[in-house]
């Protein structure tokens, strides 16, 4: 049966929302802002117009240092793991980066921070990329072959050349991708928007800092989105989910959807207004599952164009939309569109485990399913 999400809408914030607490829907209409109606009935929440707070007395509350270390981890390992198609990928230098030996990856990465991407990933998917550094690393020592089924190596396309495993899949496309949903998908998601982050203090400053630990939870959650704090109006240096829900703003309106709910969000942390707060936790849960589907969906359509005629590029984008179809399970139980069989349907039944056997069929009924499931 086709199943379509319901997604709700929101006006393009600016410098003020007429949401409020202790108004009607009618007030809300009828007064935009504070200013309009002095009478103290209604208290109005104001929401800037990038990812910028402070206190009253001006001090900057907004903190999330350490979901930037975190991308920048995985872009660095990201750069390492596409080395492979001139040298040999090591295992443990993989595994020395995910796990952050020494505070800098065992000396791979170009900086230093405490945090790492091991003990933020979904934990009972942690075996699964660790098991796909170990078959990058095989895969390397094979770098000087021409891939085929069978056989791991690399497979040029225009300018580009591309490296994938004995079964067809590219290995650095599961893990970065796959990491995306592991870790920032499913910590913004799963982890920071839950009751454990949210149901706290949200009166007293933390020891040292000017931010609630709610309003900091909420601003962790951000950092995983990875934009510019003034996004959408500002899309240079997009990162990971940020670029993605940027390639997919022309269909799907997504980037002031999903800023927007942020911005709303956090205002309504500051002013107490936890079911302002909620609404928009899930307008965000919603708006990036969408992201992501519309994402594997496209990568489908790409493997149909490549099929028969270019299998790097066919197998690149395959590998891409695996990915991105696995990054559904991290979505909350509570609110996910797709099912689990209906996730397990596409991954085990259509792409399998040789993506060297995956058809026209295959992906037709991949991309079907989605679409259906989706309304897309």
């Amino acid at each position: 049966m086709k199943k379509t999400l319901v997604f709700i809408a929101i006006a393009s914030v600016a410098f003020t929302s007429c949401k409020k607490k202790g108004c009607t829907d009618e007030d809300a209409l009828n007064y935009s802002t504070e200013a309009e109606k002095d009478d103290g009935s209604c208290e109005f929440l104001t929401v800037p117009s990038s990812y910028s707070f402070t206190d009253e007395a001006g001090n900057n509350t907004v903190s999330y240092s350490g979901q930037t270390d975190r991308l920048n981890q995985l872009e660095e390992m990201t750069v390492y793991m596409k080395s492979g198609n001139a040298t040999t990928i090591s295992a443990s230098t993989m595994m020395d980066m995910f796990y952050n030996v020494g505070d800098n990856g065992g000396g791979n990465f170009t900086f230093s921070s405490s945090k790492q991407l091991a003990n933020k990933c979904f934990s009972t998917d942690s075996a699964q990329y660790t098991a796909w550094f170990d078959s990058l690393a095989v895969a390397s020592v094979d770098n000087a072959m021409t891939a085929s089924n069978g056989q791991a190596g690399t497979l040029p396309s225009g300018t580009s050349t591309y490296w994938f495993g004995a079964n067809g899949y590219e290995y650095v496309q599961l893990i970065e991708k796959g990491l995306m949903g592991a870790v920032f998908m499913n910590q913004a998601l799963n982890t920071y928007f839950g009751s454990g982050k949210m149901d706290v203090d949200n009166t007293t400053p933390e020891a040292g800092e000017y931010y609630t630990a709610m309003e900091h939870h909420w601003d962790e959650a951000f950092g995983y989105f990875g934009v510019p704090t003034n996004f959408p109006t500002n899309t240079t240096g997009v990162r990971f989910w940020g670029k993605y829900c940027n390639a997919r703003d022309a269909e799907l309106g997504c980037n002031a959807t999903i800023m927007n709910a942020f911005l709303r969000g956090r205002a309504a942390i500051s002013e107490g207004l936890l079911d302002i707060r909620d609404e928009q936790i899930l307008i965000i849960r919603q708006e990036w599952e969408k992201v992501c589907a519309a994402t594997a969906i496209d990568y489908l359509s790409q493997a149909q164009d490549y099929f028969g005629n270019d299998d790097a590029k066919y197998l690149h984008v395959l590998s891409e939309a695996y990915a991105f179809v696995k990054c559904l399970t991290y979505v909350p139980t509570e609110t996910r569109v797709i099912t689990w069989n209906e996730i397990d349907t596409i991954l085990s039944g259509n792409f399998g485990d040789n993506l060297w056997t995956m058809g026209a069929i295959n992906i037709a009924a991949a991309k079907g399913d989605l679409e259906n499931i989706y309304g897309l």
